[in-house]
């Protein structure tokens, strides 16, 4: 018989073990899950509902990514940002019951952040927003269905990895319409964090059809807060910081 394969020596497969690194159905991490701050929504309590919007002066590259996140995301809303503040904007989303706020932020006239805060107590989550790719620019794209996506959330494997997969997972709502076939994808790989969408279809028992329906772009975590936004008083739970973290390539913090 032949032997088996060698490991292949990656970054990944040489990633050292941590002692924050989880199993999704250990017993511990399950009785957090049922008392975090996503709890309501992950007991089908509370369906999403996302305001989106942008810094005070969006370009129109910046409103046009806006408005497939709004295509993506289920019961979700653009609300143009104009003078308000963010703890203003906060507090008029939460008297309005929304439960997310995403804001999109720009630089040069692209989009280069997003925040993601959750409602009415947070957390909040700062992301670093790279190689985003609009649906007119794939090749062979198809047309966005109506249906509430499905949720695919992979390889979150620590603590920190799983808050932010659940934040993610709660933008969207918790009862998916299985007969529209498509999907949104969150793959975590060295801590950058790849969204798709797509379509599928059965071919046979054995083969899946996709096509990519569009955007794409890529996440990197900076920090995530306790609470709502607040940059001067928030508590910070992890804040990436370069000199102490970028030591070891094969170090991952999701």
């Amino acid at each position: 018989e032949a032997p088996p394969k060698p490991v292949p020596h990656t970054i990944e497969s040489l990633r050292p073990s941590d002692v924050t690194t989880v199993d999704a159905e250990d017993e511990e991490v399950l009785k957090d899950t049922q008392m975090d701050d996503f709890a309501s929504y992950f007991n089908c309590e509370t369906p999403p509902k996302v305001l989106i919007t942008t810094n005070k002066k969006s370009s129109l590259g910046t409103r046009k990514f806006v408005d497939e996140l709004v295509n993506v995301i289920p019961n979700s809303e653009y609300a143009k940002r104009g003078k308000v503040d963010m703890k203003c904007l906060v507090k008029q989303s939460i008297d309005n019951g929304f439960t997310d706020i995403i804001v999109v932020n720009e630089d040069m006239k692209k989009p280069n952040s997003i925040i993601v805060s959750h409602l009415p107590e947070g957390p909040t989550a700062t992301f670093r927003l790279t190689s985003v790719t609009l649906k007119k620019q794939l090749t062979r794209h198809g047309s966005a269905p109506s249906h509430r996506p499905e949720v695919i959330l992979n390889n979150f494997s620590t603590r920190l990895g799983h808050s932010v997969g659940r934040m993610m997972g709660s933008l969207f709502h918790y009862d998916p319409q299985f007969r529209g076939r498509n999907c949104v994808t969150f793959h975590n790989q060295r801590d950058f964090i790849f969204f798709r969408r797509h379509r599928y279809v059965f071919k046979n028992n054995v083969r899946v059809g996709l096509q990519e329906l569009g955007p794409r772009f890529t996440l990197k975590l900076r920090r995530l807060q306790r609470g709502t936004f607040d940059t001067t008083t928030g508590e910070y739970e992890w804040y990436y910081n370069h000199k102490q973290m970028d030591v070891n390539r094969r170090t991952f913090f999701l």
